[in-house]
């Protein structure tokens, strides 16, 4: 057996040995870990089968762009310029409103939900409840009381009412008011689904509208499909996945409908400004039917100069342009006057009225567009949101393109205008000829004309309105209606719950195994404290012995604890014969660093171990302040002398002989000089010059002489005998020695304050031991427990 510590293995070694060894102190501990992962998996299962199960359901839907065809020459600018990923993030806010959310739970009647209890949890009866439940007050209560009761289901006609589950219950009659804090309600049963409740208690709950819309708000879950992508997703996860369904699918009609009627807004607005100006054009036309009557029937005219009618085409085509640039003005001043009007600034103003200026009906219509998605913002953000803030500063901006594109189109018809008169002018100074009468007729007739042609636009205009009220589509097409995107439950997720358990099972116990080990401060084995001394040998390791074990070694003991001291036997004598000792060669002190490190049993077995080859073996109990050796023995021996070492320093007329036992412990032959009565000066007494004669004569009569001495960090006592001792057992102590205070134990060896110094490991938990324990080499198998020696030294 190797003693001293082989500087010469190479790192790659010692850091394999490591790794070994970091696997070995979690291997060890295999019996928590599966304990650990045991209660964690059944943890798991309990959890899993109790816990109510999550479904998803999705739809998918398109999101349809109605902008103008006309806008497109105007959409390079950057007024008119749109992010189309932004108004995809703007229609999912407005699908995700609380006005929606609003609406669906008033449609479904989900703020009234039915339970039923089962073993351990409640059961959602959505759609299948033997029950219904109806109010008398107004909606508007109703939508803000939030209250639960429980009904037992008696008979087909009575049940039970109360209002815990424990509380005292009251008999009801199925269609009886029942009285509640906001107002009366009324139980009525479901045709066919009642029997099938007999004896069950249905939970009703009553919940606020506004807090159920919030909630729904934050549980559903609406994302473009793809990035720049008008297809989005909407998802919801609910304990009843039919109940997910019809709140998916009655968010999108909802939303379809709003957009139907936003349109139909815009489309009535537009057909109210036609008719108006139809009413106005038709008396105007009225009018000047009349005054042709009038001027025919006055002048007596019945026909048209020929001689003219060159002149006269030329200056009806000239009055056409004329008429045509006036009433475009006409229409321009009128628009002009809708833009003037700030109370009605948010109201839509008329378009494709068929002006000569496309500019100016792509921006009518462009303005309809931004003025209804600000409408619909408005339903789910205030008007300080950043979105309609932005949106008014846009219409703003629109609203003075358009009045500047007006005024610039009026002055140019205005331009136009007098050109035309001029040439109109012009023209008749060269019909001078013609009859005035002849003149007035054809520009009344002219007149007429003109009225007839706007009518009939007008006319026209009004019928493409009806057409596109009744023919508006939604603003989504539905791709996928709701269904289980998962075929089953998504949460909770078995596979992924065990594998959960298993990791926790597995890394609790490492880390509470690791966490031990970094805040150890103790030695636990030969392996550690050769790592804290290197330079010092160790003669072996002592096994913690259980409280049934027998903590003294006995004749021809096989346990471990004989065969680990048989071992520390070996390991001495070889220590001592390659050891140049002149004096005291056979006498051996044990010691340690302070109380409980087990020095006084180690010095008791190791005297019997040596005793058991037929050595003649002296064991000394040299701790004179705290013996030990005599609690150890009392049990085994019997007519012990009453003197012991202190009388025999302390007279000088006592002699060896007469202060030494001649004891047969365990069928083994042992002198033991015991320590004697606690003396009042231990130290003086120890300085003795018979102490030193003491040990001159025993060492001479025995083969081996054991000393048990005082724990060397405690008391000076040690260090004042150590120059009669060949040899030193220093004792260290599994679980209990500190790392640091061996620090002492070094600085005694290097000032060679003790005599030729051997380290011993007592205590070590066989799970630590050697190949003995670890392989039951010796038939001694591993007991758990603690063992229990006499530990005081």
């Amino acid at each position: 057996m190797a003693l001293i510590e082989n500087e010469n293995l190479s790192n790659s070694n010692s850091e394999d040995f490591n790794l070994k060894k970091m696997l070995f102190t979690y291997l060890k501990q295999w019996k928590w870990f599966v304990f650990s992962c045991l209660v964690f998996l059944a943890l798991t299962f309990f959890k899993l089968r109790y816990t109510t199960p999550q479904y998803s359901a999705i739809a998918k839907i398109m999101l349809i762009d109605d902008s103008d065809q006309s806008m497109g020459a105007l959409k390079d600018l950057s007024l008119f310029s749109e992010n189309e990923e932004a108004k995809v993030d703007d229609e999912i806010q407005v699908i995700k409103s609380r006005s929606f959310l609003r609406n669906i739970i008033k449609d479904l009647n989900l703020n009234v939900t039915y339970f039923v209890k089962g073993r351990l949890q409640e059961l959602e009866l959505y759609k299948k409840s033997p029950i219904t439940l109806n109010f008398i007050e107004s909606d508007s209560i109703i939508n803000s009381v939030s209250f639960s009761f429980y009904t037992e289901i008696i008979s087909s006609t009575e049940f039970n009412y109360k209002i815990t589950e424990d509380g005292i219950s009251k008999k009801y009659t199925f269609g009886e008011t029942i009285p509640t804090s906001f107002g009366g309600i009324i139980i009525t049963p479901k045709d066919g689904n009642l029997n099938n409740y007999l004896g069950n208690t249905i939970k009703v709950k009553i919940s606020n509208v506004e807090s159920l819309a919030e909630s729904l708000k934050n549980r559903v879950n609406i994302v473009p499909s793809a990035k720049s992508s008008k297809v989005i997703s909407i998802g919801l996860t609910d304990p009843v996945i039919e109940k997910a369904k019809d709140i998916i699918n009655t968010l999108i009609k909802e939303y379809n409908r709003s957009s139907i009627d936003k349109k139909n807004e815009i489309s009535n607005n537009t057909a109210k400004f036609i008719d108006e100006r139809i009413e106005a054009i038709a008396d105007d036309l009225v009018s000047v039917d009349n005054s042709i009557v009038r001027f025919k029937t006055g002048n007596k005219l019945t026909d048209v100069s020929t001689e003219a009618s060159t002149f006269i085409q030329s200056s009806t085509v000239n009055q056409q342009e004329m008429d045509q640039s006036k009433i475009e003005l006409s229409l321009l001043n009128s628009m002009k006057g809708v833009l003037g009007d700030d109370s009605e600034k948010y109201d839509p103003i008329p378009s494709n009225l068929g002006l000569g200026d496309a500019a100016i009906g792509g921006l009518s219509n462009k303005y309809n567009e931004l003025l209804q998605r600000r409408k619909t913002l408005l339903k789910s953000a205030g008007e300080q949101n950043p979105i309609v803030v932005e949106l008014d500063q846009t219409l703003s901006g629109i609203r003075q393109n358009l009045a500047q594109n007006i005024e610039n189109s009026a002055n140019s018809l205005k331009i136009r205008i007098n050109n035309l008169q001029n040439q109109s002018s012009r023209i008749n100074s060269k019909i001078l000829s013609v009859p005035g009468q002849e003149s007035k007729l054809r520009s009344i007739e002219r007149k007429q004309g003109t009225k007839e042609q706007l009518y009939l636009y007008l006319l026209q205009k009004r019928e493409e309105a009806a057409i596109s009220l009744t023919a508006t589509s939604p603003s989504a097409k539905i791709i996928d209606e709701a269904y289980n995107s998962n075929g089953g439950p998504v949460s909770p997720n078995k596979k992924i719950a065990y594998i959960a358990a298993m990791f926790f099972g597995l890394v609790i116990p490492f880390g509470i195994i690791y966490l031990k080990s970094l805040m150890d401060t103790k030695i636990h084995n030969k392996e550690d404290l050769e790592k804290e001394i290197k330079n010092i040998a160790v003669l072996g390791e002592i096994p913690k012995v259980n409280g049934s074990d027998k903590f003294i070694v006995e004749k021809n003991d096989r346990s471990i604890l004989s065969e680990s001291f048989r071992i520390i036997r070996t390991n001495l004598d070889f220590v001592r014969r390659s050891k140049e000792v002149k004096e005291f060669n056979n006498v051996i002190f044990v010691t340690s660093t302070i109380n409980n490190e087990g020095k006084s049993f180690f010095s008791l077995n190791l005297a019997l171990t040596m005793a058991n080859t037929n050595q003649k073996v002296l064991l000394i109990g040299a701790d004179i302040r705290n013996p030990q050796i005599f609690s150890a023995i009392k049990k085994n021996a019997k007519d012990l002398k009453d003197r012991g070492l202190t009388e025999y320093l302390g007279d000088s007329s006592i002699t060896i002989e007469e202060s030494i036992n001649h004891l047969n412990i365990n069928n083994i032959n042992l002198d033991v000089l015991l320590s004697g009565v606690v003396p009042p000066n231990p130290a003086e007494l120890l300085m003795s010059d018979r102490f030193k004669q003491l040990f001159e004569e025993v060492s001479v009569n025995y083969d081996y002489v054991i000393v048990d001495t005082a724990p060397a960090m405690l008391v000076t006592d040690t260090l004042l005998i150590s120059k009669y001792a060949g040899h030193t057992a220093y004792v260290t102590r599994a679980n209990y020695t500190e790392k640091k205070i061996l620090n002492f134990a070094k600085e005694l060896h290097a000032e060679n304050k003790l005599n030729n110094m051997m380290l011993v490991v007592n205590d070590v938990k066989q799970s630590n031991f050697g190949y003995g324990a670890k392989y039951g080499y010796y038939g001694a198998p591993e007991k758990k427990g603690f063992f229990g020696r006499f530990k005081k030294s």
